[in-house]
Formats: structure tokens, sequence, C-alpha cells
């Protein structure tokens, strides 16, 4: 049987990408494309909403679907623990399924992993992200879900140490992690955490170099997932077998990709 999918947002960056990837993908097929403007009516008739729209309108289309009893796959950045929070009630309520993935890329995915495991045992940590100049919303939906993520692994030993957070050049704080986001030409999307102790530190880097490449394995694995997904999840860790405990994946967690070409994800220590 085949799924009809709905993706609002289809004709930006990230839903060019999974447009092409449903496209090319068996047992699903394009059923509607939608801008941020669309009317909601225009989901009516769809098996699974895929949301690449806008941080602003993003949650609209969330409960659009829940609404119309759809599965969802949100792909939109900006989705803190707080706003997803806010839609869990209703997910729950109508028996749907709604999948939040901060970033489809197994390189990303693994860098915040890594970030979750080596947290407890360094008392310093900071987030440093960049993005190119035209992305709207900051920190980056990757940067809060790594920080929240570490605020979680962290919970037998507390918060982070941060001085100064007064400051406004301190960055943003997510879950005690300051973050600190970049907006520039001739980058795509990089994410820097850098944890620090008495007398080292360890840096993880993730670089995304081709998105279509990067993203592409992971948008799979998550369509298919959103089909048949109950409950809030959230991350694209919750379907994959890395080896290493990432909390607070399911719906009842408290907070909130195989050969992947096009990407590269490494760690350095100094």
């Amino acid at each position: 049987m085949t799924t009809r999918v709905a993706i609002v947002g289809g004709t930006g960056k990230l839903g060019g990408i999974i447009r092409d990837v449903v496209e090319a993908e068996d047992g699903f097929e394009v059923f509607a494309i939608l801008t941020s403007r669309s009317d909601p009516s225009e989901l009516d008739g769809a098996d699974l909403v895929v949301d690449a729209s806008t941080t602003a309108v993003s949650i609209d289309v969330v409960r659009a679907a829940i609404e119309r009893g759809q599965n969802v796959l949100v792909g939109t950045s900006g989705w803190s623990a707080e706003r997803v929070a806010l839609v869990r009630p209703l997910v729950d309520a109508a028996g749907t399924g709604a999948v939040f993935i901060p970033n489809f890329s197994l390189g990303s995915v693994l860098g915040s992993a890594l970030a979750a495991a080596a947290a407890p045992f360094f008392p310093s940590i900071e987030i440093v992200e960049a993005h190119r100049e035209t992305k709207a919303d900051s920190p980056s939906g990757t940067a809060i879900r790594t920080a929240e993520l570490i605020a979680a692994a962290r919970a037998d030993v507390g918060p982070v140490e941060s001085p100064r957070v007064d400051q406004r050049a301190r960055g943003q704080q997510v879950a005690s992690v300051p973050i600190h986001s970049l907006r520039r030409p001739g980058v795509i999307a990089r994410q820097e955490t850098i944890l620090a102790g008495a007398g080292e530190s360890l840096s993880i880097v993730h670089d995304t170099i081709e998105p279509a490449a990067a993203y592409g394995p992971g948008i799979r694995l998550a369509l298919a997932a959103a089909r048949d997904a109950r409950g809030v999840i959230v991350g694209l860790d919750a379907f994959l077998d890395i080896g290493l405990r990432t909390p607070g994946t399911r719906s009842g967690a408290p907070v909130s990709e195989g050969d992947v070409p096009g990407q590269v994800a490494r760690v350095t220590s100094s």
C-alpha cells in the first residue's frame, strides 16, 4: 500500500531534498506540495504530513495534522523540549504519531550522542554552531537538541559550569549550556561541542558538506518510522542502534544512518 505524503515547505531547500527522496522511495508518493502560506485543508487526503516549513508556522502545521488524524514528520528547526511538550497531549489524545528530527544526518546524530556520553565527565561545555546567512532561527535545532541531551546526561552531576552568563556575548543558555550561533556565507552547517576540564579539552565537530547526500539516508529512515509511529519521538537516534546512551529520545523522557557520504564527523582532543 502506497503512503501518500504531503510536504509542507516542499519548495524550500530541505523540502526539495525530502521531495526527491519521497519520489524515489518505494511505497511512498508525493500527494501534495504546500508552502508555509498554504491552507491547512490541502493536507486532506494525505496519509503522512512532512513539515519542512518555518519555525513560525511549524506548530500550526503539526496541530493541523494531528486534528486530521495524520502522522507527522517534523524536520523544521526550532523545536525545543518545551515546544514539543505543547503538542504531546494532542498527539496522545489523537492516537497518532509525531516524529521530530532536529537533523537528518548520521554524523550529526553521532556527534550529539558522543557529546552526551562525554558530558558527565567535563564541568564546562559550550556549543558553537554555524549556518548560512539565510537561516532564520538561532540557535539551530541541532544545537538545542545537543544541549538538552547534555543536560539529561548530567542529571546526576548537575548543570555545566557557565561563568558570566549575565553577559550577552556568553551566548544563549539552553539547559545550562551556552550556545553561540554564527550566520555567514560559505558554510552549510557546522557544529562544535567543546568540553573542558582540568588540564584538557575535547572537541566534537560535525560538518555538513553536501546536504542531499548527508540527509538522504536519514530521511528514508525517518519516513518509514514516522508512517507507523505512535506518540511523540524526538531524534533520529531513536531509530538507530549506535551503541551509545542518548537520553530523552522517547515521549516519556524529561528532555525537550549506514554509509552516509557527503558529511564529516570528527573528534579531536587537545
